[in-house]
């Protein structure tokens, strides 16, 4: 008698492949939302404890700076970024913006006993911290409560919350014949909306509440001139002394980086450089001004020298190298600045060649590993 002998079906390894990437990307996703879920009733939790003191002590405006100001310090000393005064006002406003009524004074002490209450607030609040920081600044309580309410039917990322904000939708919706059809067009997203695993796990706040570092560059190319200019701006002098790359500050709720932050001795001043992979543009002097104002207030000791920009766009065809010394109070302090640095050109040739040698190397690499 014949045996049937049966086929074997083996799956193609490009089908595995994308199994086990969507597998990880699922399971990066679901570990920034765990975090964040920790985050958010922590700082509702943080909120309620600092409303809880204030009521407890002097009842003056001036008390309550003082607190924050105090509290600020000593947890920043203790376990570093992410408590600076702002972001207590935040997480003070956020418990006032959403108290929890179901959960009672005394069942909250209760809870906080046995350890269960974080886990319990984790239930209440679904979406993420970057969600319910971007929706306290919304002044119109009912636009605020519509837009968290649509937040979490259609499943929003923080771009698209804060696209349909921008685009002042509750308002559009309220004026609308048919606010059935408004509702079903804004669910619909756009590719921008966008937000991969891994931005999800570098989301700012997360990275900050975790005690970890936020370095990253938005491309390889990028990341290698960083350094390489980081080198060649040491290699001029024992004036440039290296502080920082990638240096992040946040203004109001708007996260920055810093490409690369360096001390001049001779100057006494700090320079800070940002590096972009295309056109100069006005809006590229705007933001590094608007970093040379935070450089200013927070970063500058008393004694030092005025902040210093170096905007460094690294063009195809033409690299350019630009000083952003609006800012200095005098005349006499701009020229001793462009006495001390680097010249613009000098500069801007460095960072052409370091491109296209870069970009040499890219090729060649990357034809190789196709023979």
């Amino acid at each position: 008698m014949k045996k049937t002998m049966r086929r074997v079906l083996v799956p193609s390894y490009s089908n595995f492949l994308a199994d086990i990437q969507l597998l990880l990307d699922e399971a990066r996703r679901n570990s920034a939302r765990s975090v964040n879920a920790i985050l958010v009733a922590t700082h509702w939790e943080l909120g309620r404890r600092i409303v809880g003191f204030e009521q407890k002590g002097k009842r003056r405006a001036d008390y309550g700076e003082e607190l924050l100001d105090r509290l600020s310090s000593d947890l920043s000393q203790k376990f570093g970024r992410g408590f600076g005064v702002s972001q207590l006002k935040m997480v003070r406003q956020f418990y006032l913006t959403y108290p929890i009524p179901q959960i009672s004074q005394s069942a909250i002490g209760e809870l906080t006993k046995r350890d269960a209450h974080l886990l319990s607030l984790t239930k209440r609040f679904s979406l993420s911290w970057t969600h319910y920081a971007r929706l306290l600044r919304v002044t119109n309580p009912h636009a605020r409560s519509f837009y968290e309410i649509e937040s979490l039917r259609g499943g929003w990322s923080i771009r698209q919350l804060d696209r349909q904000i921008g685009s002042q939708f509750y308002e559009r919706t309220a004026l609308s014949k048919n606010k059935s059809a408004m509702l079903q067009k804004g669910t619909l997203s756009i590719p921008e909306d966008r937000v991969s695993p891994d931005e999800e796990i570098k989301d700012p706040y997360v990275l900050e509440f975790l005690g970890l570092k936020d370095e990253y560059s938005e491309s390889d190319l990028e990341e290698a001139l960083i350094r390489h200019l980081e080198t060649f701006l040491l290699e001029l002098g024992s004036d440039f002394a290296f502080l920082a790359r990638q240096k992040r500050l946040r203004v109001g709720n708007e996260w920055y980086r810093v490409d690369l932050v360096f001390y001049h001795r001779r100057l006494r001043a700090l320079i800070l450089i940002d590096l972009k992979l295309n056109k100069f543009t006005h809006a590229d002097a705007g933001q590094m001004h608007l970093y040379l104002n935070y450089a200013q207030e927070h970063w500058t000791h008393p004694t030092e020298n005025p902040p210093v920009g170096l905007i460094l766009c690294a063009e195809k065809d033409a690299s350019v190298a630009h000083y952003a010394l609006a800012g200095l109070p005098n005349q006499v302090l701009a020229a001793e600045y462009k006495t001390a640095l680097p010249k613009e050109g000098e500069i801007a040739k460095e960072l052409q060649h370091t491109r296209e040698t870069l970009q040499t190397r890219l090729s060649y690499h990357s034809k190789k590993k196709r023979v």
